[in-house]
Parts: C-alpha cells; structure tokens; sequence
C-alpha cells in the first residue's frame, strides 16, 4: 500500500513540475493562473480598455451540463455582479469551427444565468474573450471585436452579446499584444504584467508548489494521468484519445501522458480513422 501511494504522489509531483513549465496559452496553466481575480481583472482589463472593471467571482475549469446536447467546458468564467459575465477561452487548435464554439458558449452561458420566470431583459451582457496563438482571422490585428450591424446601415443590433478575438501573431504594439507575447513566455522574471505576471511567478516559485501539485492532482483523479499510474502504454494511449475527444490541443496532450507529440498524434489519428 505504502509503495502506491509513493507511487501516486511521484505522479502527481511530476505533472505539477511539467505543468509549472507551461505558457499561457496552455488550458491547465491559463486556468490555474487566472483563478485569481487579480490575474482576471488584468487580462480582461487590457483586452476590453476598461480599467475600472472589477470582477465579483471567478471558478475556471466550469462545466455547463446539458442532458441532451453536448456539454461546455468554460476554462475562465468571471462574474460581474448580475451586470456582466465573461468568459475567457484558450484555443490552440486550428481545426474548431471557431466562430460556432464561440456562438455554442455563447447559448450556454446565457441558459444558465436567467431563472425560470425571469424576464429576459435580466440577462447579463456575456463577453466571449478568444485567445489565440495565431492570427484566425488573418486580417492583421491584435483584437477583433466583432460588432452587428442592419445591413445596410449603421444601425448596431445590440443584444448583449460581445465576441472578442485575441491573438499573439500580431504585434500592433498596443497593450494587448505587450501581454500576448507575455502569454507566449510566461517567464516568472518578467513582472511586465502587474498582477498577472505577479501570479505567474508565484506558480512558478516554491511557494506555489502546493496549488500546482493540486492541480496535477485533479488531473490525475479525473483519469488524465491515468497511463502514468500504471505505466503501461495502452492506458497513456486511452488517456490521449479520450482527452483529444474533449478538445485537448496533441502538443498538450503529450505533457500530460509524458509521451511524444509524434506518438500522440499517431494515436489519435488512429483513433480518428478507425
């Protein structure tokens, strides 16, 4: 008993030294870093222009349920007050109809904030924030907000619904694009970022060894270090399709079975065309 435990808490160490070692454009560190509402209000104050935005709640990692369509998995979800929710979404994988997850969160962030009976003019303003490694929409910005117009005029069809891209291909030298480069590093000595960076370094350092090894840990209970505990090929391999089935970027896949990319994507293509 005394040697799987052992065992158990090798594993969990390890994928929280791996995860430690991760940029901001990872979901696992993205989600640890931001749970942090210094960290939220940051980001979400350099994309968005409002410095006076002050977030009353945050959870990452939130799960909408659906019983009969499929779930959402919010990575960063940001209340407001009653007034505004936000949710900040990391996307490596250029084969996701991006505009449709987007429109898909959208749906199911604003049925799980009206109450049975509530009007409709209750519902909060929802801000989709998309962050990107790579320019999506290839038009050579930083950030696109996307905006409704009546065709044919300047009319804007406001329905509280606001779609914001964010990218760190383009360097347009504004404030956002300082802290994509920073989301590309995630360097703990550059504290460029005021509380963000100041969050960062805190992971990356001893003393936030014990969040770190608490994320790995929840990892591993949900079945994702699965093939580490074992040590056997056939469980890594299980474990990698079944996190690419939920959307899981391959790169990222392989830090957490601790297997190579190439044999990662070998698998899931397998797995894709069986």
């Amino acid at each position: 008993m005394h040697g799987q435990q052992q065992s158990r808490a090798e594993i969990i160490g390890e994928g929280a030294r791996r995860i430690r070692q991760l940029n901001l454009f990872s979901d696992v560190f993205m989600s640890t870093a931001l749970r942090d509402k210094g960290a939220s209000e940051y980001v979400l104050r350099r994309i968005l222009g409002r410095e006076d935005l002050e977030l009353t709640n945050v959870v990452t990692q939130w799960r909408l349920p659906n019983l009969t369509s499929k779930d959402a998995v919010l990575d960063v979800f940001a209340e407001q007050g009653r007034e505004a929710l936000f949710n900040l979404e990391d996307q490596r994988s250029d084969t996701v109809n991006h505009a449709k997850r987007t429109r898909y969160y959208g749906a199911m962030i604003d049925k799980s904030s009206l109450d049975k009976g509530e009007e409709y003019d209750k519902l909060p303003d929802v801000y989709i924030v998309y962050i990107s490694e790579t320019d999506i929409w290839k038009a050579g910005r930083t950030v696109y907000l996307v905006e409704q117009r009546f065709q044919g005029t300047d009319i804007r069809y406001e329905n509280g619904i606001h779609t914001i891209y964010v990218n760190a291909e383009v360097d347009d030298g504004s404030e956002a694009a300082r802290m994509m480069r920073y989301f590309k590093t995630a360097d703990p000595g550059d504290m460029s970022q005021g509380e963000l960076s100041e969050r960062v370094r805190y992971l990356k350092s001893e003393k936030g060894e014990a969040e770190m090894c608490r994320v790995s840990e929840w990892i591993y209970d949900q079945g994702k270090l699965a093939g580490e505990a074992e040590g056997v090929l056939a469980e890594k391999r299980a474990t990698a399709e079944r996190l690419c089935g939920q959307g899981w970027p391959e790169a990222e896949i392989a830090v957490i079975v601790n297997a190579g990319i190439d044999q990662v994507r070998e698998w899931v293509n397998t797995a894709a065309s069986a």
